[in-house]
């Protein structure tokens, strides 16, 4: 139970819960272990009514009838008891559930970009969905059911000693058996019960690529191929499966024949003593209680430790996540105001994952209210960038300057809150268009989400809509077209207000002349703030105040628009091209 200790801290912060279903656990247990003393204590009376010890019929229908009444009674108040002991300890394990999955979330958001490439999201839902159950099951059922279990052994097995040792020692034979059952099943069950749970992150994560990627799947027609690979991993997960429950489900009829094995022993011992006037005939029916009521504690044993072995190997899985260390890390605490120079000095950068140096050596300097154009082919660079401006990965050497100090001395938060970022392939929610452009400002009103809206050339388009700001976005935004949610997309960043706003060829999709527009608007909205335009058209550059030009990680020009036609090289080319192709 290593992983479980992970849990510990829950227990503290919840202690005095915990401590109150424990002693209502054991009301509860004392008051139900009564009701065996009360039945032997009305067949003494009837035996010795019948043996003559007794001759007052009067006096044995009233102790008969008082003990019917204390059975009912204490049944009464045991199950009022076993209600408060599960308001207790159920609600707590509720309550480290809803803390552990905060816990978790959080951890995935202090995540870096690195880990989310490593990991697939089928994966990271089902830690934080099926794993937390699981363990919550530990924190609730299981140390309610153990408590159960340990209460009820120790009061039933003392008073059954007081009653009779002989006859006790006798009933617990069968008790070291169920032991070892218990350690050797126990064992299979942690080993397969994680094999399970990391069948059911395949299946997860094979059916989240399967529904985000339908339009390919149905572009190709490849359904059938689909149905295939789902019905392979699906029927791997199945005999996984199959191979846990078979080893749990030995423990119930191994359980039962304990209990049934016990019982004759009762029977048996207890008849023998009987006979030799050792014991009453009471004595022997109270025992035959307290063994079938300790039937279910007994039987619990196994569903308890089955439990414990899948919360043990989900805990497992869900640590392997908590322990993992972000590769950007915030180590500034006080506020950093950030004005908007960006400074790249002999910046390089390899990525872990793929082993591909993205920059080499490359330095420019935006300053403060500037506009930086940055063109180059696919893979040249671009977007490494601005994943560094934005501190998604840390330089491999060099390093990347804010208002003239190092990003890494700079707080993390404060550099991103005054970002504006328009990525290539725009990301909206599955919400209204309204709440997708204020992601980037929570508060905004109504009249500013307009004015972005506009700003960004897609206020008419929106309207057109049945529910217009109010329509409901499908996921990924799938209800729009690629040039309406990259326009959406920029008046999320535009309503944000930020100082620095960074647009990665997020034009690709619309036509000229609503370029031309958003152009135009953007140049008087990032008036006096930081921009960073990525384009493979030399119409969003032309008018910037700097112009670099990169090809395999390595600036190859610089300057502005018409020093760079002038020059013979890539932006010229290119320059020459669309020009051509906007004239045909």
């Amino acid at each position: 139970m290593k992983s479980l200790k992970y849990l510990n801290k829950f227990f503290i912060k919840y202690k005095w819960r915990l401590l109150i279903g424990v002693l209502i656990t054991v009301l509860s247990k004392i008051l139900t272990l009564k009701i065996p003393n009360f039945v032997g204590e009305s067949l003494d009376i009837v035996e010795d009514y019948q043996l003559g010890k007794v001759t007052n019929i009067s006096e044995v229908k009233s102790i008969l009838l008082n003990n019917i009444l204390l059975i009912v009674g204490v049944a009464l108040l045991g199950g009022f008891f076993t209600f408060l002991m599960r308001q207790t300890i159920i609600v707590m394990s509720r309550k480290i559930e809803f803390d552990l999955k905060n816990e978790i979330y959080q951890q995935y958001q202090r995540l870096s970009i690195g880990f989310y490439k490593k990991n697939r999201t089928g994966d990271l839902m089902n830690r934080i969905s099926e794993d937390v159950s699981k363990v919550r099951m530990y924190c609730g059922p299981a140390i309610m059911y153990s408590l159960n279990m340990l209460v009820s052994f120790v009061i039933g097995f003392a008073q059954m000693y007081a009653i009779s040792p002989k006859l006790t020692l006798y009933t617990m034979i069968p008790f070291p058996i169920l032991s070892v059952s218990i350690f050797v099943l126990s064992k299979q069950i942690n080993k397969r019960s994680t094999i399970v749970q990391q069948y059911l992150s395949k299946l997860t994560t094979f059916n989240q690529e399967f529904f985000s990627g339908i339009n390919v799947v149905k572009s190709y027609a490849i359904e059938s191929n689909v149905i295939n690979s789902f019905d392979e991993i699906s029927d791997a997960s199945k005999e996984k499966n199959i191979d846990l429950y078979k080893v749990q489900a030995l423990f119930f009829p191994l359980m039962i024949l304990l209990i049934g094995i016990s019982n004759i022993i009762v029977l048996y011992i207890g008849g023998t003593q009987y006979i030799a006037g050792e014991i009453q005939i009471g004595a022997i029916g109270a025992f035959v209680m307290y063994v079938n009521i300790l039937t279910w504690p007994v039987a619990v044993v196994g569903w308890v430790t089955s439990m414990v072995q899948q919360a043990e190997a989900s805990q497992k899985r869900i640590n392997e996540f908590l322990e993992e260390v972000s590769d950007i890390e915030n180590k500034v605490s006080i506020s950093t105001k950030i004005k908007g120079e960006i400074e790249f000095n002999n910046v390089s950068l390899t990525y872990d994952d793929t082993n591909i140096t993205a920059l080499k050596n490359i330095s420019f300097k935006v300053n403060e209210g500037e506009t930086l154009a940055i063109l180059g082919k696919t893979g040249s660079g671009k977007s490494t960038i601005i994943n560094l401006i934005a501190r998604l990965y840390d330089v491999t050497s060099g390093e990347v300057l804010i208002d003239g100090k190092n990003i890494k001395k700079c707080n993390l938060y404060d550099v991103r809150n005054q970002i504006g970022f328009v990525p290539q392939a725009p990301f909206l929610f599955s919400d209204t268009i309204e709440n997708n452009i204020k992601f980037g400002k929570d508060n905004a009103t109504e009249q500013e989400i307009i004015t972005a809206a506009k700003n960004a050339v897609i206020h008419d388009n929106i309207l057109d809509f049945k529910d217009g700001y109010k329509t409901i976005l499908g996921e990924r935004g799938v209800t729009l077209s690629g040039g309406q949610k990259q326009r959406t997309s920029i008046a999320r960043a535009i309503i944000k207000n930020p100082e620095i706003l960074i647009f990665d060829d997020c034009l690709s999709a619309v036509d000229t002349e609503t370029e031309e527009k958003i152009l135009s608007n953007l140049e008087r909205v990032s008036k006096n703030k930081t921009t960073i335009i990525i384009s493979h058209r030399v119409s969003s550059a032309k008018n910037a105040d700097k112009i670099i030009v990169l090809d395999d990680g390595n600036i190859i020009q610089q300057g502005v628009h018409n020093q760079l036609v002038a020059e013979k090289g890539y932006y010229k080319e290119l320059y020459e091209q669309q020009l051509l192709e906007k004239e045909m």
